[in-house]
C-alpha cells in the first residue's frame, strides 16, 4: 500500500501543479484553483490540502519529487496565499459556506500542524525546508485566537476542533489551548452502543470523527477517546454494498444518498489495527485501501499519516475477512426514548441555529447481506429501504401522504422472525383563538397585529387528526413481499415510489411516462421488470387510484429512475420482489448482534 500511496501522490502533484496561481499581480498568487469553480480557497479542501501533498514529495526518497527545488518554491508561494488569505483574528473562510469559520479552520490546522512536524523533522537533512517550514508555523499559531474562542455548527466540529487544539498546544505549549479542548470532550461523545455518531453520516463525517480523535487521543495523552473509534470501525463491516459502496441511505448530511466508499477510513483503520492487532481492523483498512484514488482532505490524508507513522508499511495481524453474510440489526438497545423524552427539559425548545438536533441518532437500521445481495431496512428518514441486487440498484423505497404533507417517516423498526415491521405516526391539529390575558399588546386597540408577534404556543389544539402507515418487509425463496397499509383517514392520497438508479432498464406493460424525461413512470398496473447488465428484479403491485404526479413537498432525485404508485386511503397493498438468481437467499441468513 505505501508504494502505491507514493504513486498516487506523485500523481497527484503532478496535476495539482498545473492549477497553482503564478501570475503575481493576481490577488490568487500562490494559490491553488479548485478544478470546478476555478477559485483558489484557502481550505481544508483547498490550497492548503494541496501543500500537504507537496510537502509529502518533498521530504520522501522513495518521490519523484524528493528534494524538487522547483516544488519546494511552489510550496513556499502556497504559504504565502494562506497567509495572505488569514483573516485578523485567525481565521479561514471556504468562500461557498462559512465565513470566519472557527471549524474551518480547525481542518486545516490539524492538517498543516503535521505537514509542519515533518518538514522541521526533515530540517536537518535538507535546510532549505525553513522558510516553508516556517510560514506553516506562522499560520499555525495565529489560529490560536480563533481556536481558543470559537464554536461550532455540527457535532463532529466539536472533535475537529479538539484535535486541532491538541495540536497546537503540543506545537506552543500554551494550556489554555488544551484546557479549551478539555472544554469541548466535557460534552461527551454522542455515540451509541453499536458506534453510530450523531450524524450518521458513513460516507464522510462519522470517518471525520473517528480520525481527528486519533488524534486528540495522542496529543492530549486521552487514551479513552479511541473506545468510539473502536465500535464504530466494527459497526463499519455491516455497512458495506457488495462493490465496496459504503450505505448512506439514511444519513444526517450531505453524503446521503450520494455514493462514497471506504476511502475515508483507510487511515484510522489502519492505525487501530496497528495499535490493537485486530484482524477486522486490518481487513477495513485492505478494503479501504482498494478504493483510494487521492491521498485525503486535511486532516485526513493518509500519505502524512505513513510519513507520521513509518510502523503503518508493516502488517502486524493478518486481516480476517469482512462479513458478507449476515442479518444485524444496528443500535437494537439503544434506549433512544429516553433521551427524547428530556427534549422538553434540555432548554432549548427544539431551536437551533445553522444545524439542526439530529433527533433521528440512533434510531434502529436493519442490515442484511448474502453475497451479492444487500439490504437496508431504516427508520426516521425519507426512505425506509433500500436494495441492491447484483448490478440492480434499488437506491430507495419512500412512502408520502398528503396528511402532513410530505415523506412519512417510519418512527419505529421492529425485527421479525422472517423480515421487517414498520410504522409512522403522523398527528395535525388546528389551534383555537389565545385567551385575551395572553394577547400582546400589539393586539389591542385595534391596531396592527402581526401574526408572528402572537403567542402560538399558548393556543388550544382542537380537531386533532391522526395517520398510520405500515410497511411490513418479509423473506421468502424468490425474494421479498413488501405490504403497506392505512385504515385512516379516509380519502387521503398517497404514493409509494421506487428509485432505482439511472441506469436500470424497465420492462412492463403498465408503465406510462409521468413526465417528459422518462425519469419518472406511472407503475400503474401489473408487473415490471426491472434490470442492469444480466441481474433483474421484478416486481408486481402497480396501482394508480389517482393522477398526482407528485405529492406536495416532494420530489424525484435527479439522476436516477422512479416507478411511482399510486393510493387512495384506506390501503391495503402488498408488492412482491422477486430476485434474478444468485447465490443463497437472505431470507435464510441467521440474525446477529453487531460485532
Amino acid at each position: 500500500m505505501y508504494e502505491q500511496l507514493v504513486a498516487i501522490n506523485d500523481r497527484c502533484v503532478e496535476e495539482s501543479l498545473s492549477r497553482q496561481v503564478l501570475d503575481e499581480g493576481s490577488r490568487y498568487h500562490g494559490g491553488v484553483t479548485d478544478p470546478v469553480n476555478g477559485i483558489a480557497w484557502a481550505s481544508h479542501g483547498g490550497t492548503p490540502m494541496i501543500m500537504a501533498l507537496w510537502a509529502a514529495a518533498l521530504i520522501n526518497p522513495d518521490s519523484r519529487y524528493y528534494h524538487n527545488e522547483e516544488l519546494l518554491s511552489r510550496l513556499e508561494y502556497g504559504a504565502e496565499f494562506i497567509l495572505r488569505f488569514q483573516h485578523a483574528d485567525g481565521s479561514i473562510s471556504p468562500g461557498w459556506t462559512n465565513m470566519h469559520s472557527p471549524p474551518d479552520t480547525a481542518f486545516v490546522a490539524g492538517g498543516l500542524a503535521q505537514v509542519h512536524e515533518l518538514l522541521v523533522a526533515h530540517l536537518e537533512g535538507w535546510e532549505q525546508l525553513e522558510k516553508a517550514a516556517g510560514l506553516i508555523r506562522l499560520f499555525l499559531t495565529r489560529t490560536a485566537p480563533v481556536l481558543l474562542t470559537g464554536g461550532c455548527h455540527t457535532p463532529n466540529h466539536r472533535w475537529v476542533l479538539t484535535a486541532a487544539l491538541g495540536f497546537l498546544y503540543r506545537l506552543t505549549g500554551k494550556e489554555e489551548l488544551k484546557d479549551r479542548a478539555e472544554a469541548w470532550l466535557a460534552e461527551g461523545m454522542d455515540c451509541t452502543e453499536d458506534g453510530e455518531w450523531t450524524e450518521r453520516s458513513n460516507g464522510i463525517y462519522n470517518g471525520v470523527s473517528d480520525i481527528v480523535l486519533y488524534y486528540a487521543a495522542e496529543q492530549l495523552n486521552r487514551p479513552e477517546l479511541l473506545e468510539p473509534v473502536r465500535r464504530n470501525l466494527r459497526v463499519m463491516a455491516y455497512l458495506i454494498h457488495p462493490d465496496g459502496e459504503v450505505v448512506t441511505d439514511y444519513s444526517g448530511r450531505q453524503d446521503y444518498g450520494v455514493r462514497h466508499d471506504l476511502s475515508g477510513y483507510f487511515l484510522i483503520s489502519r492505525l487501530m489495527e496497528h495499535m490493537d492487532r485486530d484482524p477486522l481492523f486490518a481487513a477495513l483498512a485492505d478494503a479501504a485501501g482498494q478504493a483510494i484514488v487521492h491521498p485525503g482532505w486535511l486532516p485526513n490524508n493518509a500519505m502524512i499519516g505513513y510519513l507520521r507513522y513509518p510502523q503503518l508499511r508493516e502488517r502486524r495481524v493478518q486481516p480476517s475477512p469482512l462479513p458478507d453474510r449476515y442479518r444485524v440489526m444496528i443500535n437494537r438497545h439503544f434506549d433512544r426514548g429516553q433521551y427524547l423524552r428530556q427534549l422538553e427539559s434540555a432548554g432549548h425548545y427544539g431551536r437551533i441555529y445553522h444545524s439542526r438536533l439530529h433527533t433521528d441518532f440512533g434510531a434502529p437500521v436493519g442490515r442484511q447481506r448474502d453475497g451479492q445481495t444487500s439490504l437496508t431496512v431504516m427508520a426516521e428518514t425519507d426512505s425506509f429501504l433500500s436494495l441492491r441486487h447484483g448490478a440492480v440498484r434499488l437506491l430507495g423505497v419512500r412512502l408520502a401522504s398528503s396528511f402532513e404533507p410530505g415523506y412519512v417517516k417510519m418512527n419505529t423498526l421492529e425485527e421479525l422472525p422472517d423480515g421487517y415491521r414498520l410504522a409512522g405516526d403522523e398527528a395535525k391539529g388546528y389551534y383555537g383563538p389565545l385567551p385575551r390575558t395572553a394577547l400582546p399588546q400589539t393586539a389591542a386597540g385595534g391596531g396592527t397585529s402581526p401574526w408572528y408577534l402572537l403567542p402560538h404556543h399558548l393556543r388550544e389544539m382542537t380537531h386533532e387528526q391522526h395517520h398510520r402507515a405500515e410497511a411490513d418487509l418479509t423473506a421468502d425463496e424468490e425474494g421479498f413481499r413488501l405490504r403497506v397499509q392505512c385504515r385512516e383517514p379516509e380519502g387521503m392520497m398517497t404514493q409509494i415510489s421506487f428509485v432505482f438508479g439511472g441506469e436500470t432498464a424497465f420492462a412492463g406493460e403498465g408503465l406510462f411516462p409521468a413526465d417528459e424525461s422518462g425519469g419518472v413512470l406511472f407503475w400503474k398496473q401489473g408487473g415490471v421488470r426491472c434490470s442492469a447488465g444480466t441481474d433483474w428484479i421484478e416486481m408486481e403491485g402497480g396501482q394508480h387510484g389517482h393522477w398526482a404526479k407528485a405529492l406536495n413537498n416532494t420530489g424525484f432525485p435527479a439522476g436516477c429512475r422512479t416507478l411511482v404508485v399510486n393510493l387512495m386511503t384506506p390501503y391495503d397493498w402488498t408488492f412482491t420482489l422477486r430476485l434474478s438468481p444468485k447465490e443463497g437467499r437472505l431470507g435464510e441468513v441467521d440474525s446477529k448482534e453487531p460485532d
